[in-house]
């Protein structure tokens, strides 16, 4: 049977260039579309956070002025279906990332606060690539990436073809400003050959076993380009 691992981030804040807070967390339609489809399609799926902390769903996605009430009803009730699952994820350091066919890394702005930095986010990642296993990153989830370094310090994903949630994007939003750091901006200063589609438009990336997704509407493609490429 086909196991999946999603990987969430276990903020609720991302600390602004400023210091202050804003509330975030994981955004609900990037891990919902995509948890339900792979189940739906029979895959085993895993939940991990850093610590194993129960993760914080970010209020802005559940907002029906920005993603529509039937949306909010939808995640909140799906949301509700699966909460023990939730309230327990795999502890992300006890983690083998080779035990899986997949790696997914939903965003919202918690990855750009604790799994942009941390180490077992890191070592899963550069094991998962090592082994050739998919690994697919969508909006802020790239952010991940940027943990992983090989032995001699490099970024083993320098020179890969990805995208992710857009600079463009993110001032649209109203968050680059005051912001620590621009995701796009610091992927393509890393090294990668980053790609956009048009601002909230559905758009995904593949090199090899990375599949990146742009932004919240790139998640059901994103999931169905790892479905396809699993079959």
């Amino acid at each position: 049977m086909t196991k999946i691992l999603i990987v969430l981030s276990a903020a609720d804040t991302w600390t602004r260039a400023d210091g202050s807070k804003y509330e975030s967390g994981v955004w609900a339609e990037e891990f919902v579309v995509m948890d339900e489809k792979f189940i739906a399609e029979g895959c085993t799926v895993d939940i991990a956070t850093p610590g194993g902390v129960a993760p914080t769903i970010d209020q802005h996605s559940m907002n029906p002025d920005v993603v529509g009430q039937a949306n909010v009803d939808h995640f909140r009730s799906y949301l509700d279906a699966i909460a023990e699952r939730l309230a327990t994820p795999l502890v992300l350091a006890d983690v083998d990332g080779r035990h899986y066919d997949a790696i997914v890394i939903p965003g919202g702005h918690g990855p750009v606060e604790d799994l942009y930095k941390d180490p077992d986010m890191g070592r899963i990642l550069l094991e998962a690539d090592r082994a050739g296993i998919l690994i697919a990153p969508v909006c802020h989830g790239q952010a991940a990436l940027l943990a992983t370094r090989g032995p001699d310090g490099s970024w083993p994903f320098a020179g890969r073809a990805m995208t992710s949630f857009s600079d463009e994007e993110e001032v649209e939003l109203g968050t680059a400003d005051n912001a620590p750091w621009l995701l796009a901006d610091t992927l393509r200063k890393s090294g990668a050959r980053y790609e956009k589609g048009p601002n909230w438009g559905a758009y995904v990336v593949r090199d090899g076993n990375l599949l990146t997704g742009q932004n919240p509407a790139s998640s059901e493609p994103l999931a169905e380009a790892v479905l396809a490429a699993l079959r």
